[in-house]
């Protein structure tokens, strides 16, 4: 059983290092959440490390500069690892193959200062799926004829972001993990870049070890998705902190007074168990 904590701090003493979850701990997709950002500043001035890790499919320094304009301090933080730096080591690994980008131009930033020959469907040698080319107004459903032609290719996909759906203000959106699912279903062959996938894990707990000189590092990974945050810091040993103002704030109770029977029920059919709940980050 998870136990409740209204209050990070006393948490906060037994750990050396933070994996932080971006999109619905620290901001919504529209602005940042205070007490979030001063829960991290508070663990840094304690002499915490703190790394910020996004599924967000374009680079730390493009998510660095939205958190910017959301408000989120640079004091916050540390450093960021994104699902798109681990797209962009395996772009850099492929530049004599043609990709087709399966995303909005927003996420064109994965893909700077790279020779990338682009191509379309019908001739790429493989995909990049970022997410759906309008996601304000589509959903995985709207590319079912796309993602037949790309498994009748047998094309492999690169997942940029393995995320379903993200909060943007009160609102779901649907992400590249929806598409990428979909086309698995297909059977095609999917390489999944962000959480809970390990390559993200391994980059972030690097970035970590650079920046604290190789000294002790005991790791506590913070989310809101049972899918990504809690399976993936499971899956590599790490604790994990869940917050429940996010993606799945609907699915027991309410974002204001979650019930923890139902949070637990849900913990249980995931077969994990995070350290402890909160309803949002607050030191």
């Amino acid at each position: 059983m998870a136990d409740f904590i209204e209050r990070f701090e006393p948490l906060a003493r037994d750990y050396d290092v933070l994996l932080c979850d971006v999109w619905g701990v620290v901001h919504n997709g529209l602005s940042a959440f205070p007490a979030a950002c001063e829960a991290l500043m508070r663990f840094r001035a304690a002499g915490g490390t703190t790394i910020l890790i996004t599924n967000a499919p374009r680079s730390g320094e493009a998510v660095s500069r939205i958190l910017d304009r959301l408000k989120v301090s640079r004091e916050a933080y540390d450093a960021i690892t994104s699902s798109g730096d681990v797209t962009r080591g395996i772009v850099k690994a492929r530049l004599r193959e043609s990709v087709f980008h399966l995303g909005p131009q927003r996420d064109l930033s994965i893909f700077a200062d790279l020779e990338v020959r682009f191509a379309p469907p019908e001739t790429a040698d493989y995909v990049v799926c970022s997410g759906l080319f309008d996601d304000t107004i589509e959903t995985p459903d709207s590319y079912r004829d796309l993602l037949a032609a790309l498994s009748a290719r047998s094309l492999f996909m690169v997942c940029a972001n393995p995320d379903i759906v993200v909060e943007r203000g009160d609102s779901l959106v649907y992400c590249a993990g929806a598409l990428a699912d979909a086309y698995a279903a297909r059977g095609g062959e999917v390489l999944y870049c962000g959480k809970p996938h390990p390559p993200i894990y391994e980059l972030a707990l690097a970035t970590a070890a650079k920046l604290r000189d190789g000294t002790r590092q005991r790791v506590l990974a913070i989310g809101d998705s049972v899918r990504t945050d809690l399976k993936g810091a499971a899956a590599l040993g790490l604790d994990c902190v869940f917050v429940t103002s996010g993606i799945h704030a609907e699915e027991y109770g309410s974002r204001e007074a979650p019930d923890l029977a139902a949070l637990n029920a849900m913990f249980a059919a995931a077969g994990v168990m995070p350290r402890a709940v909160m309803c949002e980050l607050v030191w």
